[in-house]
């Protein structure tokens, strides 16, 4: 009887334990939106102040692109000119490319508005805006875990895509010719009018920044 009474006790402390852990533990960014359901609405303001709001979008493709420029990951699709060419083949379809930077201050990427837009003109990317999000509040809307974490919502405003921009987990650019670009993938799906496969992919790259 002694002996049972050790054990639960034993399992009880354990549980009690790992309860503690999780309830110390930092909040992570809140759960990815659904693939099929309506997108997060936001407004955000972009690097010229301007303020942006999702819902003016309805009726227009849109790409969420969060980015950090000091991350290995990001670096390799800038560098290669991998990021750019993503987003010139979707705005020149028409497509509302919105890159989001979540990065808190004081952390790896965070930018003011000139900078972002230095780094913009410098790497020759041609986003339809750079949303500047250091509170991480459009961040965690979406559950946006690295960067790059990629999002694509259809003209009636639904989430169809989210993940990683390709399909191999590397910061090696020589991985880039070999990978399934996942974004232009649901791009030419969504524009043949089929259904968009894979919808949902694990995101590869450095952690979100975001502040306590």
């Amino acid at each position: 009887m002694k002996t049972l009474t050790r054990r639960r006790f034993a399992a009880f402390s354990v549980l009690s334990v790992l309860a503690a852990a999780t309830l110390a533990a930092p909040s992570p960014a809140a759960a990815e939106p659904v693939v099929g359901s309506p997108a997060p609405v936001f407004t955000g303001v972009d690097t010229k102040g301007q303020t942006v709001n999702l819902a003016d979008y309805r009726g227009k493709t849109v790409i969420l692109e969060w980015t950090n420029h000091d991350c290995p990951f990001v670096v390799k699709h800038y560098s290669s000119g991998n990021m750019q060419m993503t987003q010139k083949k979707a705005t020149q379809d028409g497509i509302v490319w919105l890159s989001v930077i979540s990065s808190a201050p004081g952390e790896q990427g965070n930018v003011s508005g000139p900078q972002a837009d230095a780094l913009t003109q410098s790497r020759n990317a041609v986003p339809s805006s750079v949303l500047l999000d250091p509170s991480g509040e459009i961040g965690r809307l979406y559950g946006a875990r690295t960067t790059p974490h990629m999002f694509i919502i259809d003209a009636k405003g639904l989430l169809t895509y989210h993940g990683a921009i390709d399909s191999i987990k590397s910061a090696d650019v020589t991985d880039i010719p070999k990978a399934q670009n996942y974004v232009l993938n649901a791009l030419a799906q969504m524009k043949a009018g089929q259904p968009v496969n894979p919808q949902g992919t694990r995101p590869y790259g450095c952690s979100v920044k975001y502040g306590s």
